[in-house]
């Protein structure tokens, strides 16, 4: 070939082009099985398994997800809601200070509505800040000096703004996972990682510049585009460079440095705080995209996913990059057995097919794998839809401003860490679907007894005096089950958002990764999308919000037992691996062929009765008593031919 490297002993190439005959000899007109498609069962193998090759480009993986941990969490600082003092009030206001929304209502926690403290509705936004007042300060509890609702005064009648801007990001990563998702599978997960790179760098510090909120918005809406690119990209090329022992463990890890992202994040705000030369929000956002400089080597350390080039047929590109990871990994082709070393060979033969790429609008073609794909669509979105509901009822309206702020985001935080701590376990111990399954149980019971009991809890409460101690008992036993259920919620609904995710990388073809994940985490973005619309309207329509969500976690708990259980099972390359890949059955194939067989000797004598003889005469009463003749442990197939015989017999 071309490229040299495989020349192959005139044994070895002989033994592949040989195949067993019928009576267990090789025959030289047989042709050898195909080793091309079997990407985890042979050719990785052959080439090293999960060596040091694969094991370098995971790290590589790795290290941005701390950076993309970083920009997803910048809105709990960029934009959260100050607390206000009127200095000056208005001619019909009074001077009073208000309580603020430390948080900003961000996408996973939703904004505090405390009472205004005003002459009127009017004194106040929906967030309680003085509006009714001539001259007010705003201030910040959340690590910065001036952030931007501050910087361009967004309260009020410009609070609205605030809201447009959390859309922005959210809006943007939902179209960008859709589209970079068919990207990847089309032209590859290389082109759109370098791509997503060198755009994040262009618009994500081009925020920071940004002169007015209208500015600050779109750019954001292009920062959450390539952002969610990113992300993608390296998801599925992580994925597909572990063989099926590493695929859970070598994600984890990610999913920790994310984490890891939230919990430094306040610590990176303190450091900006108070720059001298420029406002501290413009600081913090030059910080958190600086990093992703380092991704820029990336273009010639990173190279493109040898199993995504093996399955679109790319296989002059196959032919180099395989010798490149058998060299890394240190594999000698020649000392492979005769087995594995065929599918160089094959590759060979392989070199003048045109590359074929397919879209991710096939897979409505197919019977099973759009029904997987919905499932987990639909179980993304009711887990970090519902996760909103918990976090609204986890916070405290009666905490001071700065605890408030602190306490919660670590409480999140911690949640967070706890669940990837427990996913690990969990999923070894029970597979994705058990395991998926099990969070999502948890999931709804938590739901349901928050909407039920404490609403019993409160309908009780009401028959004392407001001023009497048993109300107070009550409504602090109401407070102590609300922030017990929101916490094991918020855990559980975590696990689910972040185990369909995993779940839907694994039983997605090669084909079509790219797309199918690209649903998935945009069905997630439609989920965290919740927070800002119910904050958008103050907050109105909660409890139908969460009872909605509460509904969907029941219809997903039977959705779940559709899916099949990937675990240490090869990643399904085309379309047709991925519809064959199905739920098991319950039963055994050897029990459900027993189970069958009984049925039909035990009912066999159902012919005999009075109303079938005079339907349909002695002759077929003669052929069902042939049938009742038979032996259980005859196949059913065996049977049809008695019966057959005998009805041919006796002229049925």
């Amino acid at each position: 070939g071309g490229g040299g490297g495989f020349a192959l002993q005139p044994a070895v190439a002989a033994s592949c082009s040989v195949g067993p005959g019928s009576d267990g000899s090789r025959s030289p007109a047989a042709p050898a099985p195909r080793l091309l498609p079997h990407v985890d069962a042979s050719v990785l193998p052959s080439l090293g398994g999960f060596g040091r090759h694969q094991k370098q480009l995971v790290v590589l993986t790795w290290i941005p997800a701390l950076f993309i941990g970083f920009s997803q969490f910048s809105d709990y600082f960029l934009l959260a809601q100050p607390n206000g003092t009127c200095l000056q009030p208005s001619a019909n206001g009074s001077q009073w200070t208000s309580a603020p929304n430390p948080l900003g209502g961000t996408d996973d926690v939703p904004a505090l509505q405390p009472q205004v403290n005003g002459t009127g509705a009017e004194d106040g936004d929906g967030d309680g800040l003085p509006c009714a007042c001539e001259e007010r300060t705003l201030e910040l509890h959340t690590g910065l000096s001036q952030n931007v609702v501050t910087k361009w005064n967004l309260v009020c009648d410009s609070a609205w703004k605030v809201h447009i801007a959390k859309f922005s990001l959210l809006v943007g990563s939902i179209f960008g996972y859709l589209v970079m998702g068919v990207m990847a599978d089309w032209f590859g997960r290389h082109p759109v990682l370098i791509l997503s790179v060198l755009f994040m760098l262009v618009f994500g510090l081009s925020v920071a510049f940004s002169i007015n909120v209208t500015m600050f918005s779109t750019l954001r809406f292009f920062e959450g585009f390539c952002l969610a690119g990113l992300a993608l990209s390296l998801y599925v090329l992580r994925v597909e460079l572990c063989l099926p022992a590493w695929r859970f463990s070598m994600t984890m890890v990610a999913s920790f440095l994310m984490v890891g992202g939230q919990l430094l994040m306040p610590g990176v705000a303190a450091l900006c705080r108070n720059w001298p030369d420029r406002d501290d929000w413009q600081v913090l956002q030059i910080v958190i995209i600086s990093p992703f400089v380092l991704m820029l080597p990336y273009v010639w350390i990173f190279p493109e996913s040898f199993r995504w080039l093996l399955t679109t047929q790319h296989y002059r590109r196959s032919k180099a990059m395989m010798l490149r990871i058998a060299r890394r990994n240190q594999v000698d082709m020649a000392s492979q057995g005769a087995g594995v070393s065929c599918f160089p060979a094959e590759l060979e033969q392989e070199l003048h097919k045109k590359p074929q790429r397919t879209c991710i609008v096939k897979m409505m073609s197919t019977r099973n794998l759009w029904k997987n794909i919905v499932v987990l669509c639909v179980n993304s979105l009711t887990g970090y839809g519902i996760h909103h509901c918990f976090a609204r009822s986890l916070m405290d309206p009666e905490a001071q401003p700065t605890a408030l702020c602190h306490t919660d985001y670590y409480t999140m935080a911690g949640i967070a860490v706890a669940t990837c701590m427990a996913l690990c376990p969990m999923v070894g111990l029970m597979g994705r679907r058990g395991g998926l399954l099990t969070f999502m149980i948890i999931t709804a019971l938590a739901s349901l007894l928050q909407l039920g009991l404490l609403n019993l809890i409160g309908k009780y409460s009401l028959r004392y005096d407001t001023g009497t101690m048993q109300l107070f008992l009550r409504d602090s036993l109401k407070r102590k089950f609300s922030v017990a259920f929101s916490i094991i919620g918020m855990f559980s609904s975590h696990a689910v958002s972040t185990l369909s995710i995993f779940f839907c990388a694994e039983i997605t073809p090669t084909v079509i990764r790219g797309g199918g994940l690209g649903l998935v985490l945009a069905s997630a973005g439609f989920g965290m999308l919740t927070a800002p619309i119910m904050e958008l309207h103050n907050q109105k329509g909660y409890f139908l919000h969460h009872v909605i969500f509460a509904c969907c976690t029941l219809l997903c708990i039977i959705c779940l037992l559709l899916l099949p259980e990937p675990r240490d099972q090869p990643l399904p390359e085309t379309l047709a691996d991925g519809e064959t890949f199905t739920r098991q059955t319950l039963l055994h194939p050897g029990e459900q062929h027993l189970l069958l067989a009984k049925s039909d000797r035990d009912y066999s004598r159902v012919h005999d009765t009075p109303l079938h003889l005079s339907a349909t005469g002695g002759a077929t009463v003669a052929a069902a008593t042939a049938l009742a003749a038979v032996p259980a442990s005859y196949s059913l197939a065996t049977g049809g031919e008695v019966i057959g015989n005998h009805a041919m017999a006796n002229g049925v």
